[in-house]
């Protein structure tokens, strides 16, 4: 069978090294070979392996009938999501890890490819390397999911860990991230917590089976985050992490991405670096969690790879995906209900108290021109309007 890739980035070229340098041992799980014809790239790679299989020209890829499997790893969504939605008309399966065309385009491709007996596959769009979403679709199809939650972000949960384990600010946790290569020039998608929300949104859409827009996702970063909040968390033994959650309660789902003061005994208190883990809770399984590397060339590129090998596998024969096109109503941000870790001046102690109805405050290791404390479960409406008659210094999600 033969295959062509979009893209030759980091995660292009590690799909075009794992499936030249695996090749027995895929062709052993496939029963055939698996042969790249054609990478796509605008760009010249010369003395690169990749050069006698470069093609500039989208066409030349479509139009040849060869060609059974299409990878997309170009990233964005134009002009990727019309070359996948072309590949599919056309017959052919898609492989992609791209999270902003899951989230954005997500039903609509699995719809095109149920209808034309094919596949449409994207294990690498959320936790790299970690296979939760194949175990959505067929492990935990038995159950109702309650909640799906974690860390879904490698590079704010390493900064959050330089932060806490060092020390530092943010903007220098940043720099440090950016000069690893863990964060992009432009680190607006990680640290504002736009990375996480498509993620969770294409969770949501698979763990209960409906459109979920990213959009619609309530969403707030770390880069409010202080190093006077990581110190008052480690005060109360606690842990700064971006958590994006989605949970069923009454009937309806809400969703959120926000940062979150989790308790040591917490599963996620101990995922450091740029280590991602994911929760799922059903009615039935319990909670189960996975963890690994949420990004990185070869992690992400061996995913993209066990998709080829499942479009391989099932060729002509649809993979059901439950996820319609029908656009879910998320629960509203202001009703949903949660402690809060607040910051005030010292001077409005006793109105926090009031307002709050704190009577006693943990013990927490406070400034002497600030006034800390962590609210009563409350809604997000309540919360809202209670600090709108405070100079709130900062305020965090409590667990």
């Amino acid at each position: 069978m033969k295959i062509a890739i979009l893209g030759y980035g980091t995660v292009g070229s590690g799909v075009f090294n794992v499936i030249r340098e695996n090749n027995a041992i895929i062709e052993k799980r496939v029963g055939a070979p698996i042969e790249i014809k054609y990478v796509l790239d605008l760009r010249d790679f010369p003395g690169d392996p990749v050069e006698p299989y470069l093609v500039h020209d989208f066409r030349t890829i479509i139009e040849d009938p060869e060609i059974d499997i299409i990878v997309e790893v170009m990233g964005g969504l134009k002009p990727a999501y019309d070359f996948v939605k072309e590949a599919l008309l056309s017959g052919r399966s898609v492989c992609t890890s791209n999270k902003e065309l899951v989230a954005a385009y997500g039903a609509e491709l699995i719809s095109i490819a149920k209808e034309r007996s094919i596949n449409f596959l994207f294990e690498a769009s959320v936790g790299g390397g970690i296979p939760v979403i194949r175990q959505l679709m067929r492990s935990v199809t038995a159950d109702e999911v309650e909640e799906v939650s974690g860390i879904l972000n490698g590079t704010t949960n390493y900064m959050m860990t330089r932060m806490r384990e060092d020390g530092i600010s943010f903007d220098e946790a940043l720099a440090d991230a950016q000069a690893n290569g863990f964060a992009e020039r432009n680190p607006a998608a990680d640290i504002e917590g736009y990375d996480a929300c498509r993620k969770i949104a294409i969770l949501t859409s698979l763990a209960y089976g409906q459109q979920v827009d990213y959009q619609d996702i309530y969403t707030e970063g770390i880069t409010k985050i202080s190093e006077a909040d990581v110190a008052y968390a480690k005060a109360m033994k606690r842990g700064i992490k971006l958590i994006a959650r989605s949970y069923q309660k009454d009937g309806k789902v809400y969703a959120m991405v926000s940062p979150m003061m989790i308790r040591s005994k917490n599963p996620l208190y101990p995922v450091n670096g740029v280590f991602n883990a994911i929760m799922v809770r059903g009615n039935m399984l319990g909670e189960i969690m996975f963890y690994g590397m949420g990004a990185g060339k070869l992690p992400t590129a061996s995913a993209v790879v066990s998709d080829v090998i499942d479009a391989a596998k099932h060729r002509f024969v649809n993979i059901p995906i439950l996820w319609s096109t029908e656009k879910m109503t998320l629960g509203a941000k202001e009703d949903m209900q949660g402690r809060f870790f607040v910051r005030v001046p010292a001077s409005e102690a006793d109105k926090a108290r009031e307002l709050f109805a704190i009577h006693k405050t943990p013990e927490i290791a406070e400034k002497p021109e600030e006034f800390a404390f962590v609210t009563k479960e409350m809604s997000e409406k309540a919360f809202a309007d209670a600090c709108a008659k405070l100079s709130v210094i900062a305020s965090i999600r409590y667990e």
